[in-house]
């Protein structure tokens, strides 16, 4: 049975198949809970190898199968050969920093000359703009690369034409039928683009161009007196902008990033070594800590007006500069974080007026423009419904967008533009941004209502936390937590195992940080198990875990490995509790 959890969400358990958990088991030699696991992501049989053991061989296509790549490598090849200086101009978040980085690094390898330009977002916003283009024009570029941005860039590609610079956009985000008058444009969600790899970052679309820009150079015999780059060492730049730019980890982008962390974790990269240090990431690194502990700090430069300190942390050759741009993006982060705690105390209180919107639109004047997307993240969360955050200085609004699954906030954000609701903007399924009027708000506003209404979501209206499978608490332990980590890496489009552990009790906890609960708790039978539960204090869960509870109560959450001191412990990280128990989808005791 379904149960109601202490923060009001409803706890659904996969649907198992006992006849597919045998199949897999007998067909790849493989537990029972591992088989489990994988039968509850409906991975079909013939794709289950490439699913567990994902390589760049299995799953890389041919790169021309993407629209213009062809006449983008060619172009570029002609410049190369003639040493003609190139322009970058990149996103000022994780996955245009890691863009960025790519093709630098790329020209720094075969020793050609190249300019880097990132906008600031408080004073450009987001994109190419006129101004940005006539400051890398300036520097004697005779190309310029957009990357993780461009697709919606009309006036400054035409402008960049009008001077004799030809654009190549990399991008992902979605596009309108008319596109820029660039030279080029990758992207794989081109309405006319026929490569099927619509989930990919600008990252991954940027390693692409770099796959065909190299098989190029070899077959022209470039290489005969210049050593060839080894892209594969290339793939922790990928990894990085593919998990913090949050696309589907399925296909090609899997590999990316289970790839990606092995060369991550060599520590090549000065810049993301000293960031890991700074960071006190003692274990192996993971996408959770590339998601929740690298990629703020590099997007917290961006934030506060230092928008070129990411990819200068992912270029710069120096030990003692990486270290300093890594001390920096720390501290920028802490500074961030205030920032954001004192916005997020002011829009919950506005968000009160309209919690009975299907889809939050909520606007402020001087609200901080590099916060307003966490913050709409939060909310996002919190009330599990779309929300827009707009911020509003002389007449004009700047907003960010997040959204849920199942209604697409890039589609939303492009009519808009196309019925000149707003001014300018872009983005993907789950995230966007755009400039508005603020005497347009309003209508906005009502245009985002109708536009969600038509889709009827029905889901929005419940919380819901999914969870694979009930286990003992003599679960916690090393060999477990591997057999859980044959389904990695996790991320959207395989989230990561989610179980409940029953009928457990309080023995101690203690406040870490200043909002998080490391506790000991002990099972019916006796079992101790650490847990800790994230941004808990003032919550409903805290009560359980700090207050006394005598009675049992259930957790739900998810398997985490520490390891300190040359010791490795697994622990559970609790995401809800429940007072209800549940019988169903227990798992057999040999498992725990």
């Amino acid at each position: 049975m379904d149960v109601l959890s202490v923060t009001g969400k409803k706890w659904i358990y996969k649907n198992s198949d006992t006849d597919k958990i045998k199949k897999i088991k007998e067909t790849f030699n493989l537990d029972e809970i591992s088989a489990k696991l994988i039968s509850q992501r409906n991975i079909k049989l013939n794709e289950l190898n490439n699913f567990i053991n994902p390589q760049l061989k299995n799953t890389l296509p041919n790169p021309n199968i993407l629209k213009d790549m062809e006449k983008s490598v060619v172009k570029t090849v002609n410049l190369i050969k003639k040493n003609k200086r190139l322009g970058i101009f990149g996103d000022y978040d994780v996955d245009g920093a890691s863009s960025a980085a790519l093709l630098a690094s790329y020209f720094n390898c075969i020793n050609r000359p190249y300019e880097i330009y990132i906008p600031n977002r408080k004073l450009e916003g987001y994109g190419p703009s006129i101004e940005g283009f006539k400051k890398l024009i300036k520097k004697k570029v005779d190309l310029i690369f957009t990357v993780d941005c461009g697709t919606l860039s009309y006036e400054p590609i035409s402008f960049a034409k009008k001077e004799g610079i030809d654009v190549i956009v990399l991008d992902h985000h979605q596009c309108e039928v008319k596109l820029p008058d660039a030279y080029s444009i990758i992207n794989p969600n081109r309405l006319d683009d026929e490569s099927d790899l619509k989930y990919l970052c600008a990252s991954g679309v940027t390693f692409l161009f770099l796959i065909a820009l190299n098989k190029y150079l070899r077959e022209i015999n470039f290489f005969d007196n210049i050593k060839e780059p080894d892209l594969l060492q290339l793939l922790d730049l990928v990894s990085l902008g593919t998990i913090c730019d949050v696309v589907p980890l399925v296909g090609l982008n899997r590999s990316f990033v289970k790839q990606g962390l092995k060369i991550l974790n060599k520590k090549n990269n000065l810049g993301i070594k000293n960031l890991i240090n700074i960071s006190k990431i003692e274990n192996t690194t993971t996408t959770y800590h590339i998601g929740y502990q690298l990629g703020p700090r590099i997007n917290a430069g961006g934030r506060v007006g230092k928008s070129s300190h990411g990819v200068n942390l992912l270029l710069n050759p120096s030990p003692k500069e990486t270290f300093q741009l890594a001390l920096e993006l720390d501290q920028f982060n802490k500074e961030r974080q205030l920032m954001e705690k004192e916005l997020l105390t002011k829009v919950l209180t506005e968000s009160k007026k309209s919690l009975n919107d299907p889809i939050l639109v909520l606007s402020g004047v001087n609200w901080h423009e590099g916060i307003i997307g966490i913050v709409a993240s939060r909310l996002k969360d919190k009330y599990n419904k779309p929300t827009i955050l707009i911020s509003i200085k002389d007449g004009m609004g700047k907003a960010s967008a997040r959204s849920i699954f199942g209604f697409d906030i890039g589609s939303l954000i492009l009519s808009a533009l196309n019925e000149k609701i707003i001014v300018k903007g872009g983005g993907h399924k789950m995230a966007g941004g755009f400039t508005i009027d603020e005497s347009k708000i309003e209508i906005f506003k009502n245009f985002s209502k109708k536009k969600f209404s038509k889709i009827k979501l029905d889901s929005y209206k419940n919380k819901k936390l999914v969870l694979d499978s009930e286990i003992l608490g003599t679960a916690l332990n090393i060999d477990f937590y591997n057999k859980i980590q044959l389904l990695s890496p996790f991320g959207p489009g395989n989230p990561e195992p989610k179980f409940v552990i029953n009928s457990v009790k309080t023995l101690n906890s203690k406040i870490i940080g200043e909002s998080h609960i490391k506790s000991n708790l002990i099972t019916e039978d006796g079992i101790m198990i650490k847990c800790i539960a994230f941004n808990s204090i003032n919550t409903e869960i805290s009560a359980y875990l700090t207050g006394n509870h005598k009675k049992s109560f259930n957790i739900a959450g998810k398997l985490s490995l520490n390891e300190w001191g040359g010791e490795k412990k697994v622990e559970f990280i609790i995401d809800d509790i429940s007072v209800n128990k549940s019988s169903k989808n227990t798992v057999p005791s040999s498992i725990g």
